[in-house]
């Protein structure tokens, strides 16, 4: 599926089951070496995912570590993001003369039932859109589709900023025309060859019971 939201020189790659804890990398096995054994799973089913893709670009295995932020640490000259979530794992990685940075999030296809979390993750004028987009397209869990597209957005923009970016801090907007999205920055944004960026775009699909999401940064 990530495939189809990203351009030609991503390299992706992905799981809708898990692999066995023994074919963990065991300096990542280290880090969740505690954890119920499903947290194993899947912190290493996500990461040989990483390593799948990153072979496209000739790079040898090796463990996929959390760095500042518990963003992953990519060997250099990779610009890369994963995501994983209830019966889905999945990377994307690429080289940074080809993309400076990228965000892909995968979220089960299902409304947010409590409307607490959705007052927090949206702004009022993104309620009202919803309001509007599911009065013509009910079947669209519109509400995980923001929430999935602004993680996307906050992966994209970690590693340009090393800064947190909350998600009142950028008004999304859905085209359901073209499957896409425009996240407009209400904080001040990172300068990425020369030119300070104001807004990230990106694509979504629904498919398989997931709704997934992708941003990509060009050069």
């Amino acid at each position: 599926m990530m495939e189809k939201l990203l351009p030609a020189p991503v390299a992706t790659a992905e799981s809708f089951a898990d692999d066995p804890v023994e074919e963990m990398h065991p300096q990542e096995f280290a880090l969740v070496a505690k954890a119920v054994p499903r947290r194993q799973r899947e912190f290493g089913t996500v990461r040989n995912c990483a390593r799948r893709a990153l072979s496209a670009f000739g790079i040898a295995p090796g463990p996929v570590l959390p760095g500042p932020g518990r963003a992953p640490q990519w060997p250099a000259g990779i610009a890369g993001a994963m995501t994983h979530c209830t019966g889905y794992r999945g990377a994307a990685v690429a080289r940074t003369t080809d993309v400076r940075s990228l965000g892909v999030d995968a979220e089960p296809h299902a409304p947010i039932d409590d409307p607490g979390v959705l007052d927090l993750v949206t702004l009022p004028e993104e309620r009202a859109q919803l309001t509007r987009l599911a009065a013509h397209q009910p079947e669209i869990c519109w509400d995980r589709l923001v929430f999935s597209a602004k993680e996307s957005v906050y992966k994209a923009w970690y590693p340009l900023t090393g800064r947190w970016l909350g998600f009142e801090d950028a008004h999304l907007t859905l085209d359901p025309t073209d499957a896409t999205f425009t996240a407009r920055l209400l904080v001040p944004g990172p300068e990425v060859a020369g030119r300070t960026l104001t807004e990230f775009a990106g694509r979504w699909l629904i498919g398989s019971g997931l709704v997934m999401t992708a941003v990509t940064v060009p050069v």
